[in-house]
This record gives C-alpha cells, sequence and structure tokens, in this order.
C-alpha cells in the first residue's frame, strides 16, 4: 500500500482527535480481547470441575469427596464453585444441627440448606458474570465512536478540499476513504466483543446449570442421606457424613 494512504496515514495527518478516537478503539479492542480470553479460561476450568462431580459422589465419605473435586495444579482453588457449593451446604447442615431451638422451630433444614446453596450459586453467578459488562459495552459504543471518526475526518477532509480548490475524484476520494477506515476500525473492535459475549453467555449458563443440578443433589444428601437419581430404577449412592 502507498504510504501516501492507509493507517499510517490517518494518524500523521489527523489531529489530536482523530489520533484520541483511534487510541480510544485501540485500548477497547485490547480489553475486550483480555476479557474473551481470561473468561475463556475460566469457563474451561469451570467444566474441568464439573466433571468431577460423579467422583465426589463416589467417595467414601465428604472430605474425601471434597478433595477429589479438587483440579490438579489448580492455582485458583478459591474459584472451584463446585467445592464451594458442597462446603457451603455441609456448613449450613452443621450449623442447624447445632443451633437452637428457636431456629429450628423457625425454619427446617431443608430450608436452611436451600437458603446456603442459592447463596452460594448467586455467588457463583456473579463471579461468571464478572467483565461481561466491558464486552457489551465495547460491542454496543465502539462502532459509534468509530463512526464519530468518520464523521470529523471527512469534515477536515472537506476543509482542506474546499481550501485547496481541487474538487476533482482523486483528490477527494483519498481524503475520503482514510476517513473511512475509523468506522471500518470500530467494526473491527466491536464484532469480537459481540461474538465473545454471546459465546461466554452461553457458557455461563451451562455452568450454572451444572451448578445447579449438583446443588440440588447435594440439598437431598444434605437432607435425607442420599443422593437422587434421575432415574428411579438406578440405585442410590451415598455417603457417610463427615
Amino acid at each position: 500500500m502507498d504510504s501516501q494512504f492507509g493507517l499510517s496515514h490517518v494518524w500523521s495527518q489527523g489531529d489530536w482527535i482523530t489520533r484520541s478516537v483511534a487510541l480510544l478503539l485501540l485500548g477497547m479492542s485490547i480489553a475486550s480481547w483480555v476479557v474473551i480470553v481470561l473468561k475463556a479460561m475460566d469457563l474451561m476450568r469451570c467444566r474441568k470441575q464439573a466433571a468431577l462431580t460423579e467422583d465426589f459422589w463416589r467417595s467414601a465419605d465428604l472430605a474425601e469427596g471434597l478433595n477429589r473435586l479438587n483440579l490438579p495444579k489448580d492455582k485458583r482453588p478459591q474459584d472451584n464453585f463446585f467445592r464451594a457449593l458442597a462446603e457451603e451446604g455441609r456448613e449450613a447442615a452443621l450449623h442447624h444441627r447445632n443451633a437452637k431451638a428457636t431456629l429450628h422451630d423457625s425454619l427446617d433444614v431443608s430450608d436452611w440448606v436451600t437458603r446456603s446453596l442459592r447463596n452460594s450459586i448467586d455467588h457463583a453467578t456473579a463471579k461468571l458474570q464478572g467483565g461481561l459488562a466491558v464486552l457489551a459495552t465495547v460491542g454496543s459504543t465502539s462502532p459509534f465512536i468509530g463512526l464519530f471518526g468518520t464523521v470529523w475526518g471527512i469534515y477536515h477532509a472537506l476543509l482542506s478540499i474546499g481550501a485547496s480548490g481541487q474538487a476533482s475524484i482523486d483528490q477527494v476520494a483519498g481524503p475520503i476513504g482514510e476517513a473511512l477506515i475509523m468506522t471500518a476500525f470500530g467494526l473491527a473492535v466491536a464484532i469480537p466483543a459481540v461474538l465473545g459475549n454471546n459465546a461466554l453467555v452461553r457458557g455461563n449458563k451451562a455452568v450454572l446449570g451444572q451448578l445447579n443440578s449438583f446443588a440440588h443433589d447435594l440439598h437431598a444428601y444434605f437432607v435425607t442421606g442420599a443422593r437422587v437419581h434421575s432415574h428411579a430404577k438406578q440405585k442410590v449412592v451415598s455417603m457417610k457424613k463427615a
């Protein structure tokens, strides 16, 4: 491409507003890609954690089951939502068992465990959705920011053409085409953000569905001492309470 055209020429010939718009779009693009990569890694880790729930139910007792929910070499065990869910249910059951009679009169063990598990799921939901607002913001605003850069560039290009007194197609096509690059830049920033946001939302829904299913089984275990299976003919597997 001729050095008189393209992004480098837009940058060298643009004023501080044009450059600010370009830098803003660049920053939004970097932010969106960082969020996409980090959240995708989190989803992959959550899916691996979800695959360990069956090992949890095959454990001899609750303590062994909690250990089986840990991923090998997991550098962020605090983000293991499935282990946190099981621990929250265990603490709720123990707290209710050791509480005073007034608690038993006002709230039975089923409701108490349900509330505790729901709080844990709400915390996991907030963690999973963290950062998605950045993608939604970038996807919705970057095309308009790019369009603003285009309008500003066209305005200055027309002023330059008017001042030179030359309005041939050669004189118009270059500056106008360079200004339209800002619109393309805005779309290039917005499209990955929108696609990434949609993919992450779908992935989060799948993880939350697995969390809710695990919570249902945990609720049955802490209330009745056995896991509930979807098939009535399937043998119920139970663990000794820690």
